[in-house]
């Protein structure tokens, strides 16, 4: 029931799940990314995907859209399968422009400390240069922690992973595309 009401939430107070001021002293924040922002469109020029009517409330809780990027594609996934997620799904967030797609991977376990578990499997896996980690945070308390990294293979790519209680997040895509995607992302 927690959970449910803090991912509702999230539509009332977008952006609330990231710790903003962690972001501004984690390494790799820089001036540059913030120029980037500002020249690149807050809303969506292509429409979202409607969610199956069957959609479990984990996926009604995706939002159509970050800035703009509009989701494009949700599915069942198993890719984490071996972690036993109570769900999971595999959704494609698009610009509509080519190789800005940000892929996002979300499962959720019924016990914080699973999600926690995978949190670690899958930060500890990354090995690229740091773009940015920090705390989770919602009404001022910690329910998680996010950790950004280029992709080691290519520089251009990058990873993000959060966790919000027991709700695990992880985009990939071009780095610029998952920056600014996975920070202003409402869960």
């Amino acid at each position: 029931m927690v959970v449910v009401l803090a991912l509702v939430s999230a539509f009332i107070w977008p952006g609330w799940a990231l710790n903003k001021g962690d972001e501004a002293n984690s390494q790799g924040t820089t001036s540059q990314g913030a120029s980037q922002d500002a020249s690149e469109p807050t809303t969506p020029s292509i429409d979202a995907v409607a969610l199956p009517d069957d959609a479990s409330e984990l996926l009604k809780a995706m939002p159509d859209s970050v800035l703009n990027f509009a989701r494009t594609k949700a599915d069942a996934s198993t890719s984490w399968s071996g972690a036993s997620p109570v769900e999971e799904y595999t959704l494609t967030y698009s610009t509509g422009k080519d190789g800005q797609e940000v892929t996002l991977e979300v499962a959720q376990w019924s016990q914080d400390e699973d999600a926690q578990s995978q949190y670690d499997n899958l930060t500890g896996a990354m090995t690229g240069k740091e773009l940015g980690s920090g705390n989770v945070k919602v009404s001022g308390e910690a329910t998680g922690a996010y950790s950004a990294k280029t992709d080691p293979n290519d520089e251009t790519k990058a990873i993000a992973v959060w966790r919000n209680d027991t709700v695990v997040f992880q985009a990939t895509g071009a780095k610029d595309s998952v920056q600014r995607f996975y920070q202003q992302f409402p869960l």
